[in-house]
């Protein structure tokens, strides 16, 4: 072998080398800002958490408020509505999970879906589990809670599907209360 075809070895190897070099550079300048679109925008961001005042909500009574573009209700429920959501056994209920992160991994048992142990506070996304509309309450469906009139999902008075084409519970946000009239989301 002789010392030009060294060279030429090691030439076309640099070559490929910067050849690829160059593709990947390229190839990641293209990807990125499709993967940085799907992050989320600053305006999304900036409501990554809100502090809502429910010192207004006044028993058997809603609130609802937007989070992270949903709506999100914040029902402080009447001794009626908490005895008839406790009353209600796991076995009638489609769906047994809680839904709810504040208690990972709880049944769908009413203190598991509150936000205090007495059960006044209930606090829920306010989306359709089939298909995503947004369910009228106040008592409205067959079971005193919530109706979605699109494709007649029924839940009760904690939120929990009991009839109906939607397959899950209500589901709960991330919330906690930061003092007695303040309710944080996320």
């Amino acid at each position: 072998m002789s010392h030009a075809d060294d060279t030429a070895g090691t030439r076309r190897d640099f070559l490929y080398y910067a050849t690829a070099g160059a593709g990947a550079v390229a190839t990641g300048a293209a990807v990125w800002p499709l993967v940085n679109q799907m992050n989320p925008s600053a305006d999304v961001q900036a409501l990554a958490s809100i502090f809502v005042d429910v010192s207004g909500v006044e028993t058997g009574t809603q609130l609802t408020v937007k989070y992270l573009g949903k709506p999100v209700f914040i029902r402080r429920r009447t001794e009626a509505e908490i005895a008839e959501a406790r009353a209600t056994a796991l076995t009638d209920l489609p769906d047994r999970g809680a839904r709810n992160p504040n208690k990972a991994a709880a049944d769908a048992s009413d203190v598991n879906r509150t936000m205090d142990e007495a059960g006044e506070w209930l606090v829920m996304i306010g989306v359709c589990t089939h298909l995503g509309c947004v369910p009228i309450g106040d008592g409205a469906g067959e079971f005193g809670g919530w109706f979605c009139p699109c494709h007649g999902s029924h839940y009760d008075s904690a939120g929990r599907i009991r009839k109906g084409p939607a397959p899950e519970n209500l589901h709960i946000p991330v919330a906690e209360f930061v003092d007695d009239s303040t309710i944080k989301l996320g």
